[in-house]
Formats: C-alpha cells, structure tokens, sequence
C-alpha cells in the first residue's frame, strides 16, 4: 500500500490517508480498478467457509496500523462514526452511493446488516424469531434481486475498509414480541440466527454467481444497534458473553467520550442541536423526519428544500459543537430510504463532505469497530480526564 501522509483519517478528499496514527492507505476515485482493490479482491476468493457463503480472506483491506496512544495533555482527534441501519440495498443506488462517496473522501463506516436481507421469502419458516411467530418480520423481505445486490455491496464494503455488524432481524418494536421485551437468552438466539442467515447464504438462496463475502462473521461481528433502539438493556449480556466489543443502541447519550457497560464500549445515538428549535434530536434521520414532517414520508414537496437545509445544519451544529468543544466522538445513525424525496441522504451526503474537508484538522471519520481499536489502546487515566468533559465543555491541554 502506497504511503500517502501522516494526517491519517482526515477525509481530505482524494488521497486523504485513512490510518488511527502513522501513515495509511486511501481509497480515490475510480477504487474499483485500483491494483491494490483488485488484489484484496483475488484474495477474497481464498479459504471457503462452511457452504461457501463466505470465506478468509485473510487481513481487512485498508485497515489502519496500530493506533498510538495520547500523551496527557495532548489534544485528542475528532472522531465522527456514520452508520446504517439494515444496509440492504433494494434497487435505489443508496448503498453504492454512499461507498462511493466514502471512497472519494477517505471515509470508512459502519453498515449495519440485516440479517433476513440474506434470506429468501421462500425460506422464512428457517426464522424462528422470539415471541413472533415463524416466519414473521416486521420489515418484510427482500426479492431475489435485491438480496444479490446486498450480498455484492457488503461484499464490496468489506473490502474497502467498511465494518460489517448487525441490526438483528426481524426489527419487531411493538406488541408483545417487541425485542424491548426479550431476555438474554432470546437475544442470544436471534444473534444467532442473523449469523446463520449471513454464512449460510448460498444454501438459502441457491445462488451459485456470486463470491463470497470474503470475511468469518463469526469474527468479523463485534457490535450492533437494536430495532428502535430498544431491549439494550437484555442485549448486553447476550453480546458480552459473545465477546462484542460495543454496542450502538443507547438513545439520546449526551457528546461526551463514550464509557463501557458490562465490558462492552457503549456508543448513543446523541442529541445534537436542532436549528429553529429550543430542543435537541437525535443524531439520526429518522428523527429528523419524525420532527419535521410528522412520520411523513411523503410530505409535501415544498417543504423539502428547507427541511434539506435544516437536516444539514443540524448534523454540522452536532460535529462542531464536539470538534470546537471536548472532541467527544461524533455518531451519525441513518437508513437506505427516500424518505421526503431523499432530502435526508442528501442532508448527510453534504454534512459528510463538509466534516471530511481537509479544513477540519484531526478529524477521523472511522468505523465502530476501529474508534473501538483506538479506545482500547488508550490510558484510561486519560480517558477517564476526557470523559470530565460535560457536551459543549471545551478542551484546554490542562483537562
């Protein structure tokens, strides 16, 4: 890999270094045919797992080298994590969209997959979800077609650097099945069962065209975020004793440096500042839409350029107030949806832009998975100064 700067995850647009501390490797535009992406590719043909729905591949691609631990005092980067909820891509171009735009500035991030994305329709009675019957989802399944371009995206993302973890599977937030009312061990089960669904693929499907994903999910999963945010509190047990590493479930943390709960690192939704409006939203598009249109997915169409704007605003209000202030890590929660004409994709297609211009020094637009790395390699007498830091209490070398 080509060494391109010691800046290191700083998003600056093409050639930006990608690396938590020394110099790293960049993914620019046209990556597909990049000799290094072509070589990670051959790669993935390597070590069959299982039925051959996944294989090891060896070492991700375009991970960064060891991170380096802060000096006291010394100022920490900017960490920003995007993140997507169910990462199925159903013929809207979203998926791909947005790894393209990552690659053109340096970014990586976390997708979220759902686990019956990788499942046929014909083939539910395999999902046994808790307090549901057979079968049953919430969020429906994807057609053939939809789930081969799934399987072709997580592929892809996999081997430009992107983490691949969990939002479970059948998204059930209501009445009695609601995963707010599971137990560790159900959670346990339903894990489980999304593992299944993602390395056992090729069994399901039948779908003897495409490569494996070319990662042991077993190893690669180290985290997750809940349907609606809810039944965290039954999860972690279930995830600790799995050996994740975080969870991204909490609703409305505070921006301040995360903590760990039962061992593992936990990582909020955050309430961040909500242009026009004496009140603070949480850091996802959904919320977004619930406040401004009512959970109106097709509102009006005159109300899309203003809400675009203020969807934009409020993502960059959140950013700076952590970037100017504490340099608490910044999370972005979003879904593969055209919600009101797609303002909100929009909304955090320039958000991202603006937090990866190479103006903003330190910042470092990462996976869970690696903001987990660098956190782990820390002091925690360090860590511990840092978390003194109230959101929106700025950062001076004394604290």
């Amino acid at each position: 890999m080509r060494e391109i700067g010691r800046r290191g995850f700083l998003g600056a647009g093409v050639g930006a270094a990608v690396a938590l501390g020394a110099a790293g490797c960049s993914l620019t535009p046209g990556a597909d045919a990049d000799p290094v992406v072509v070589r990670a590719k051959e790669r993935a043909r390597a070590r069959p797992i299982g039925d051959g729905s996944t294989a090891d591949a060896g070492p991700q691609p375009f991970q960064p080298p060891p991170p380096e631990r802060l000096e006291p005092g010394q100022k920490p980067p900017q960490f920003v994590v995007f993140s997507w909820d169910g990462a199925g891509e159903v013929g809207n171009g979203l998926f791909p969209r947005f790894r393209r735009l990552a690659r053109d500035h340096g970014v990586r991030m976390t997708f979220f997959l759902t686990g019956l994305y990788c499942l046929p329709e014909s083939r539910k009675s395999l999902y046994r979800p808790p307090n549901n019957r057979v079968g049953a989802s919430a969020i429906g399944y994807l057609n053939d077609e939809h789930i081969r371009e799934t399987l072709r995206n997580v592929r892809e993302a996999w081997l430009e650097g992107h983490e691949i973890g969990t939002h479970f599977n059948g998204h059930f937030c209501s009445g009695a099945g609601s995963v707010a009312r599971w137990t560790p061990a159900q959670w346990r089960s339903e894990i489980e069962q999304a593992v299944s669904f993602v390395t056992s693929w090729r069994t399901n499907t039948g779908f003897t065209d495409l490569e494996p994903l070319p990662f042991d999910y077993r190893k690669e999963l180290v985290g997750g975020r809940t349907p609606c945010l809810l039944g965290r509190r039954n999860l972690l047990p279930a995830a600790a004793r799995l050996g994740w590493r975080y969870d991204a479930s909490s609703p409305g943390g505070r921006q301040m440096w995360p903590v760990k709960r039962e061992g593992i690192w936990d990582f909020p939704l955050q309430l961040i500042p909500f242009p026009g409006h004496s009140f603070e939203l949480l850091s996802m598009d959904y919320n977004l839409l619930a406040n401004q249109s009512r959970n109106s997915t097709k509102a009006p169409p005159v109300h899309y350029p203003r809400w675009r704007q203020q969807a934009t605003e409020a993502y960059l209000a959140g950013f700076r107030r952590a970037y100017e202030t504490n340099r608490a890590p910044f999370f972005v929660g979003n879904h593969f949806e055209q919600w009101n004409g797609g303002i909100y994709m929009d909304a955090v297609e320039e958000a991202l832009k603006h937090i990866a211009d190479e103006k903003h020094k330190d910042v470092r637009p990462v996976s869970f998975r690696q903001l987990c790395d660098w956190l782990d390699a820390q002091d925690p007498a360090v860590l511990d100064r840092l978390r003194r830091l109230g959101a929106g209490e700025k950062w001076t070398p004394g604290r």
